[in-house]
């Protein structure tokens, strides 16, 4: 995939969508790879016990896969030279199933002087906002 040209794009466009999916086998070989073993990440009682509604996938690993969408769209994960977000609620994966996370990314701010572009993201699942004020700063 090409680069985008920064003289093409304006505020509001939309530079794609995604819908990312994660089981309780990615939750497992992304603690093994990370070393974070919380069992809110794996054991459905120590999550309940701790007040979520059941396992949930790890800040990292949701913030992580989104940035995807915006790497994909750079055409260099490189491109990427900032990245900022707030979790706002916990992405629930039950078990069986997996749960379905939405991203959109859409032009926010162009600095053409600098050769910026900052995409905000907008992230949920079934409608509600896991991620809030998800913003990537892209140098192109």
């Amino acid at each position: 995939m090409s680069r985008p040209d920064i003289a093409t794009l304006a505020v509001g466009d939309v530079i794609g969508t995604r819908t990312v999916t994660f089981d309780r086998a990615n939750l497992v070989r992304y603690a093994g790879a990370s070393g974070d073993f919380n069992p809110i990440h794996w054991n459905d009682k120590v999550a309940e016990g701790a007040g979520l509604p059941g396992v949930i996938a790890h800040g990292m690993l949701t913030m992580g896969t989104v940035v995807g969408l915006v790497a994909d769209w750079a055409g260099d994960p490189g491109a990427v030279v900032d990245y900022q977000t707030r979790f706002t609620k916990p992405v629930e994966v039950p078990n069986p199933g997996t749960a379905s996370i939405d991203v959109t990314g859409t032009v926010g701010v162009i600095d053409a002087e600098a050769g910026t572009v900052r995409v905000d993201l907008a992230v949920t699942v079934d409608g509600g906002k896991v991620l809030g004020r998800t913003q990537v700063l892209v140098r192109l």
